[in-house]
């Protein structure tokens, strides 16, 4: 039975991108609210052209440990979500462990830099074929499940901030989240009738490993007149008493809370939504 302190109890979630970052505090809070929890994550290099570490299938094992000790319990697998086949023997994995699937939170994406004319082929599919395509993929999995088990749902797709301001360096990522906007917006109209919600949240500025201050530099160095799209915070850190810069980023654990309104009750009523985590950024 669901309560003040356990709003997800009985629930059952599935966030890609797990490993870490931002897919782990997902996991970890929507378990911590009574959820039990359905995780997966590549766990492997995706694009050669990356600047980041990839995540390992230790740190997945972490994203495990963490929210069995929570006390709920967790399903995980290692896959890339490109791979149709593989995401759709998780959700069988899932209902045949929980029986019921009622969360999800498309996380998973990769990022890489460069301008469009001159970005290597594979740059532009791997960056579309992940965010984009895979997301797709994930929705295509889930959804029937979801909707056979009656139980309404509510989906979450993790888009960014710049899937709603252009940012250049990065047009390709760019194209796969403002893409991740259309695919939510009709993805909304189309599960309504089944009493499923789904929302996109856009967060700018997180404490990630994709966020690579060495590899954005660079760019940075290479193309200055670039730095101006990319806003400073103005709201204020209470937390830390002081204003946030460019160089400041929020905890993964700032956008869970989105991800766990979402994911609840209390947002019944929000269906086709962009929700800006961002701290006002994008307003400049």
């Amino acid at each position: 039975m669901n309560s003040p302190s356990m709003p997800l109890a009985g629930k059952v979630a599935f966030i890609t991108g797990a490993a870490r970052a931002q897919g782990r505090a997902h996991a970890v809070r929507l378990a911590s609210e009574g959820a039990d929890v359905v995780v997966s994550d590549v766990c492997a290099p995706v694009a050669t052209s990356a600047t980041y570490p990839a995540p390992t299938p230790d740190d997945l094992a972490e994203t495990v440990r963490l929210v069995e000790q929570t006390g709920r319990r967790a399903l995980s697998a290692v896959l890339d979500i490109r791979d149709l086949g593989a995401l759709q023997d998780l959700v069988a994995r899932t209902i045949d462990t929980f029986g019921r699937l009622d969360v999800l939170v498309a996380n998973a994406a990769v990022l890489s830099w460069g301008r469009l004319w001159e970005m290597p082929e594979d740059d532009w599919d791997t960056v579309i074929g992940v965010n984009l395509s895979g997301t797709w993929r994930t929705i295509r999995a889930v959804v029937p499940a979801m909707i056979e088990a009656g139980n309404g749902g509510s989906i979450i797709i993790v888009s960014s901030s710049a899937g709603l301001k252009a940012t250049p360096g990065n047009g390709h990522y760019s194209a796969s989240k403002a893409g991740l906007v259309a695919l939510t917006n009709a993805l909304a109209l189309e599960a309504g009738e089944f009493g499923i919600r789904v929302n996109s949240i856009h967060p700018y500025s997180v404490q990630t490993p994709m966020i690579d201050p060495e590899g954005m530099a660079e760019v940075f160095g290479r193309f200055p007149s670039f730095l101006h799209s990319f806003s400073p915070m103005p709201l204020k850190d209470a937390q830390v008493g002081g204003v946030s810069t460019l160089a400041d980023f929020m905890p993964p654990e700032e956008v869970s809370e989105i991800v766990s309104y979402l994911a609840g009750d209390g947002s019944r009523s929000l269906s086709g939504v962009q929700v800006p985590v961002d701290r006002g950024a994008l307003r400049y």
